[in-house]
């Protein structure tokens, strides 16, 4: 998630904790808005379920628009993960 520098930065002082948290935009900008769009498409066009389950899911908690798309963004870079360590095909379920 680093890479892609969509990690949260978390924002510590002595006692005082931040409670919103940007991403940190410290990898590829380019990386970054690929999976950025490539989720929107994938939210808008409701292609892929799980993904647009995840999304809802957040949404019902209470994340707006773009918290929620970071958060599939971060999905998504776990699958892509999984599927170049276990060298399988990916699955459209």
């Amino acid at each position: 998630m680093a890479l892609a520098g969509v990690d949260p930065s978390v924002f510590t002082s002595g006692k005082f904790v931040a409670t919103q948290n940007r991403i940190t935009k410290h990898g590829s900008s380019r990386l970054r808005t690929a999976l950025y769009q490539a989720v929107r498409c994938c939210i808008r066009s409701n292609r892929n379920k799980k993904l647009r389950a995840y999304y809802d899911k957040k949404r019902a908690e209470g994340k707006l628009f773009k918290v929620a798309v970071i958060a599939c963004v971060n999905k998504l870079i776990h699958w892509i993960f999984a599927i170049l360590t276990s060298k399988e095909a990916f699955r459209l379920e």
